[in-house]
């Protein structure tokens, strides 16, 4: 689990998400949360503070919070699968 985050974490989509996901939630323009401002760092943050740990590396061992990032993973998977192809 950890290491998938790490990738998840990594994925320029999976960022281009979470920027989204910010922008909608708190109903900001893209000009005030661009596309490409989330860092992977930035991902890393958001993925433990959403799963309620401290390292990925917990996710691993702790069910409660391997089962919230399946449910991040999927969340991701399902609004990717609804993007358009690029051109």
């Amino acid at each position: 689990m950890a290491r998938q985050a790490a990738m998840l974490c990594q994925d320029a989509t999976f960022r281009l998400y979470l920027d989204r996901r910010r922008r909608h939630k708190f109903g900001m323009t893209k000009s005030a949360l661009p596309d490409g401002t989330h860092s992977e760092q930035d991902a890393r943050d958001w993925l433990c503070a959403a799963c309620g740990i401290e390292s990925r590396a917990e996710l691993d061992h702790d069910r409660k919070a391997a089962s919230t990032f399946k449910s991040v993973r999927y969340r991701y998977q399902r609004w990717r699968s609804r993007q358009p192809a690029p051109a």
